[in-house]
């Protein structure tokens, strides 16, 4: 189990990674508004801001995916029951949770559910 100290550890982590990427969503956002506005002169324009689009896009998705995950965990903090593992419902080991401040599953869990959604 995890101590009270490591609990408020993994918190500040969690929202300082919050933070974070608050920012980045923002300003991608306030970029691609920007690049709508851009005058393209041809083709090979259009075709460099499209690329950037689909990867900041990409990008956007992913951080959107972690955000979520990091309120999860946040609100398990709240409820007691973060580094539990929601499949076995024992404890994610303190290695793992390092790596990955919102693991939801411990590593053998993980690694079944992900076999499951292929």
């Amino acid at each position: 189990m995890l101590t009270k100290a490591e609990l408020e550890e993994f918190q500040n982590n969690l929202l300082d990674r919050r933070v974070q990427i608050e920012k980045n969503l923002t300003g991608t956002a306030l970029e691609l508004d920007g690049m709508r506005d851009l005058e393209l002169n041809d083709e090979g324009d259009y075709a460099a801001v499209s690329a950037e689009t689909v990867v900041d896009s990409v990008i956007l998705v992913q951080q959107r995916k972690e955000l979520n995950e990091i309120e999860l965990a946040l609100d398990k903090i709240k409820n007691g029951a973060y580094g539990v593992c929601e499949m076995c419902e024992e404890p994610i080991g303190r290695a793992r949770l390092d790596v990955k401040n919102f693991a939801r599953f411990c590593i053998t869990c993980r690694k079944i559910n992900e076999k499951e959604e292929k």
